[in-house]
């Protein structure tokens, strides 16, 4: 099934933490925690875990998040952690993964597993899709 959603990022925190030995590279590397909220066939919110290599003046860089979901799909309620990261070269997203992580639902999403993505559309709206099953 797929399930989408548009969403719209209520918190953004970067934290202090840095990878020691620090290791001086052409990005910086930065830590922060977020919190999502979404709507439609996806209704709820996420805790993530944010880490990118990333120039906030170009938008070059690469992120990689984990994300704790809670709430529903299709009205199916519970939780489960999911994961994505990507390159962006400014304006466009590259090498782009998605995946729900096995063994992490909960309630009436125990069991899901699949994949799914996100965009970000030219006037700024968040979208994510699950392409998952329950099993």
């Amino acid at each position: 099934m797929r399930a989408t959603a548009t969403f719209s990022v209520k918190a953004f925190v970067p934290t202090e933490l840095k990878p020691e030995p620090a290791v001086p590279t052409g990005l910086p590397v930065g830590v922060a925690t977020m919190e999502k909220h979404f709507d439609g066939e996806v209704v709820g919110r996420s805790a993530t875990l944010f880490t990118a290599a990333f120039d906030q003046s170009t938008g070059v860089g690469t992120y990689v998040a984990m994300e704790s979901f809670e709430g529903s799909l299709h009205g199916r309620e519970g939780a489960f952690n999911f994961v994505h990261s990507a390159t962006t070269a400014g304006s466009d997203r590259t090498a782009e993964f998605f995946s729900i992580v096995p063994s992490s639902g909960t309630g009436a999403l125990t069991g899901i597993s699949g994949a799914g993505g996100l965009a970000v559309e030219a006037d700024g709206t968040h979208r994510i899709w699950f392409d998952y099953e329950v099993g």
